[in-house]
């Protein structure tokens, strides 16, 4: 009999030994060698003789993680076999660690997992930079000079997590995790008052700032089902992503959730408040401080709907924003901006959105929209109470292709073509993070084009929403709009080595709120882009990738009449980073 099928036996008899009628009295009781009750022990032992095993070749493991290796004869095959075998080493994630939640560190269920990961950026671009109210070159032009800059950032985020429960399978009971970020920066450009407003500051910045973007605790707080379908809560600084592609609010900030999941966690719905802090400046981490904005979400998501792979989600959104005064770090003022009304104010705007997301059959597609309504008590450039109603529509259709799959997609985000009328028509997000388009590689995408004392487009955003700053500015709903499409490729070069080519046109949706704002005639045209990026795994796992990637801007009319120029424009960028 093979050792798997004496096993079964083995857990047969500790569930219960044998029963049997006895001398016809009618009771069942465990027959034991001489016919009387045995223990358990004796009962497994019984089986185990029967099959020639001795109690003596099985040793109690009261600590089922830390069982001690068998023995392995390496004449007996090539090293490469006594892999299942090897020890662990603090060293290496991949093997056996304490440190990565493999073993426990109090007792058999509670667990703590450390991670460190580095992320370093340099990037070169070429932007509009104001030259200033003292330009640092004699020779520049009235109102931008050279837009040559250099951009050095490096995140060091170190996580400590300590959870208990099973590993696998089943819900952790509870869960606490810490993860402060250290940032260090550097900027260097051209022009006077682009890294400060005093332009004694000269032409360069360096900067850093210690942020805390994880510092949750997670309590399991009952089962729904014996699938494991649970209810749990979440208080402190943690994650939190809106819809499927960063379009409208995804942040780590202060706030408490609570999430449950049913029908074998095909169902997952999350109701959650933060009660937002404010950002550093310079690196768009958390700080300390508090800030009065307010953000309730509420989303539900349902796996294989009417096609299995293909998800559905719904999500509502309150970003309540009084806006109170704020001056960022680098003496610049954000809330209220320096533009328009310069007043304090005061928003309500309400998110309602549908997205889905996943594959019906050969055809991969996401698509989201969203309707956003309410006020805002004073926006600066209508410098009256406006009424919000705005829209975001965003599809991408694609097919895999052996080793390459091609896209194309298209965004909307509605704009205002009156700004006097009382009603914000241009959409705008809480805090976004687009995977739309390229994503991070595009230039539209990547950079922070700023616009007579604010900004048309924020860094990593694809909206020129005329917002002073997108993590410490207000939303604004007074703004152009946008129409984008997108054709691309991901490609899988290698197994090591994957890149992605995107071909962007960009299009203001309506010029209305743009021409009063700088007074002259805008065209509709922002430009067209090409952007190529790429990622190198040298190990085949995150541990060390290395990206960079390249993307050329090619102005239109509208972009021209805005920044006087025609000039082509780029940024490059080379990112490494190293995981533990």
């Amino acid at each position: 009999m093979s050792r798997a099928a004496l096993l079964v036996l083995v857990v047969a008899a500790c569930a219960g030994p044998p029963k049997a009628d006895v001398g016809g009295a009618g009771g069942d009781r465990p027959l034991g060698a001489a016919g009387g009750p045995v223990e358990p022990k004796d009962d497994v032992e019984r089986y185990l003789r029967d099959y020639g095993y001795e109690p003596g070749d099985f040793t109690p493991a009261p600590d089922r993680w830390r069982t001690p290796l068998p023995p392995w004869d390496r004449n007996r095959a090539s090293a490469a076999y006594d892999a299942p075998y090897r020890r662990g080493s603090l060293l290496n994630p991949y093997r056996q660690n304490v440190l990565k939640g493999d073993f426990p560190i109090l007792g058999q269920n509670t667990f703590f997992v450390f991670s460190a990961v580095s992320d370093t950026t340099v990037e070169a671009r070429k932007l509009p930079t104001p030259s200033g109210v003292s330009t640092a070159d004699p020779g520049s032009a009235e109102f931008y000079g050279s837009g040559d800059q250099i951009f050095v950032t490096t995140n060091l985020a170190l996580s400590f997590e300590l959870f208990e429960g099973n590993t696998a399978f089943k819900p952790t009971d509870f869960l606490f995790r810490v993860t402060p970020v250290l940032n260090a920066n550097y900027l260097d450009v051209d022009e006077n008052n682009a890294v400060n407003i005093d332009v004694r500051e000269g032409t360069s910045r360096t900067d850093s700032h210690l942020g805390l973007q994880d510092a949750f605790l997670e309590k399991h707080v009952c089962d729904l089902s014996a699938n494991y379908d649970f209810l749990s809560v979440t208080a402190g600084i943690q994650p939190f992503v809106a819809d499927f592609r960063g379009l409208v609010f995804t942040d780590s900030n202060l706030g408490g959730k609570a999430t449950f999941n049913l029908d074998s966690n095909r169902t997952q719905a999350s109701v959650a408040g933060f009660w937002m802090l404010e950002k550093d400046t310079n690196s768009d981490l958390n700080t300390f401080d508090a800030r009065d904005q307010a953000v309730t979400a509420a989303t539900v998501f349902r796996q294989d709907v009417i096609w299995k792979g293909y998800n559905l989600s719904g999500a509502f959104l309150w970003n309540h924003d009084e806006g109170e005064p704020h001056t960022d770090e680098n003496g610049v003022p954000v809330r209220p901006g320096p533009v328009g009304a310069a007043a304090g104010h005061e928003i309500d705007a309400f998110y309602f959105g549908l997205s889905g997301d996943g594959h019906i059959g050969r055809l991969n597609l996401t698509h989201e929209y969203f309707f956003v309504t309410g006020e805002d008590s004073l926006n600066p450039l209508a410098q009256r109470e406006v009424d919000i109603e705005a829209h975001l529509f965003f599809v991408e259709i694609s097919f895999d292709v052996d080793w390459w799959r091609p896209r194309a997609s298209f965004l909307w985000a509605s704009g205002d073509d009156d700004p006097l009328d009382g009603t914000g028509k241009g959409f705008d997000s809480i805090l976004d993070n687009p995977n739309v388009a390229g994503g991070a590689g595009s230039f539209w995408g990547r950079q922070s084009l700023r616009l007579l004392g604010t900004n048309l487009v924020q860094r990593l955003s694809f909206y020129p929403n005329l917002r002073t700053a997108k993590a410490e500015g207000e939303a604004n709903f007074v703004n152009p709009g946008l129409l984008l499409w997108n054709v691309g490729a991901d490609t899988e070069l290698l197994q090591e080595l994957r890149a992605s080519l995107n071909v962007s046109y960009l299009r203001f949706q309506e010029t209305g709120s743009l021409e009063p704002f700088v007074n002259q005639a805008i065209g509709h045209e922002i430009g067209w882009e090409i952007a190529l990026s790429a990622v190198y795994r040298p190990n085949l796992t995150n541990n060390i990738q290395v990206a960079g990637g390249v993307a050329v801007f090619l102005p239109g009319q509208g972009f021209e009449d805005l920044y006087e120029s025609d000039e082509t424009l780029f940024s490059a960028f080379l990112q490494l980073t190293l995981v533990y």
